[in-house]
C-alpha cells in the first residue's frame, strides 16, 4: 500500500530508548518488555531492525545518559541512526538504510511520545511510508507540571489519533504488541 515503489518490506524501528530519556518514563519497565518481544519476533522474521539514538545538550554523545538503556540489546548488522532532531528522518541516513532493505511499512515504539515518536511517526507518513505505531511500546515523561497531560493521557490520545491517520496510497494504524504482523500487506 505504500506510495514507494518497489518496497514491500517492514522495518522496526526503536526509538531513543535511552537512559536519559526513559529514567523516570510512565510504565518504563512495560514499555521496554515489548520492545524486547517485538524484537524477538522481528528477527525470527527477519525484519530489519532500525535503532535511532538522540542527542542533544542534555543528551551529550558518549555520556550516560545517552547511552541506550541496558535491558534493550542492539545486535550485529542491526543499524544504528544518529540523529539531533525530533523526526528520526531529519539530517538522518534513516531514509537511505530503509530504501537499501527495500522497506515501504515501518512499526514505531520507543520514546517519547510526545516529541520524537509523534514527529517520526509524521515525518514517516508524508514521506509515503505506511506507519504502524505499537500502542503498549512507546512511553514519555510526566510533563504536567509545564501544562501538560498526564503521560498515560498523552499516549492514549496519540494512539487515538494514530488510529484514525489516512492518506491516498498510504496506511496507518495503532495495535498493540500482541498484534503486531510485520507482513507488509498488513495495517497492524
Amino acid at each position: 500500500m505504500t506510495t514507494l515503489s518497489d518496497r514491500p518490506h517492514t522495518a522496526l524501528l526503536v526509538i531513543d530508548v535511552q537512559n536519559g530519556v526513559v529514567a523516570n518514563a510512565h510504565d518504563r519497565d512495560g514499555v521496554i518488555a515489548n520492545i524486547n518481544v517485538l524484537l524477538d519476533r522481528a528477527r525470527a522474521e527477519e525484519v530489519p531492525v532500525i535503532w535511532v539514538q538522540h542527542a542533544d545538550a542534555q543528551l551529550v554523545r558518549g555520556s550516560d545518559s545517552w547511552q541506550y538503556v541496558p535491558e534493550l540489546v542492539q545486535r550485529d548488522g542491526e543499524p544504528l541512526v544518529h540523529k539531533n532532531y525530533g523526526d528520526s528522518f531529519e539530517g538522518t541516513d534513516l531514509e537511505a538504510l530503509l530504501a537499501e532493505r527495500g522497506v515501504g511499512r515501518v512499526v514505531v515504539t520507543g520514546a517519547s511520545t510526545d516529541a520524537c515518536i509523534r514527529s517520526t511517526l509524521h515525518g514517516a507518513f508524508v514521506r509515503g511510508y505506511d506507519v504502524t505505531l505499537v500502542a503498549d511500546a512507546h512511553t514519555t515523561d510526566d510533563l504536567s507540571a509545564y501544562g501538560a497531560p498526564p503521560p498515560a493521557q498523552v499516549i492514549a490520545h496519540t494512539n487515538l489519533y494514530w488510529k484514525w491517520q489516512s492518506a491516498p496510497g498510504r496506511s496507518a494504524g495503532t495495535v498493540d504488541t500482541a498484534d503486531v504482523v510485520f507482513a507488509p500487506s498488513k495495517v497492524g
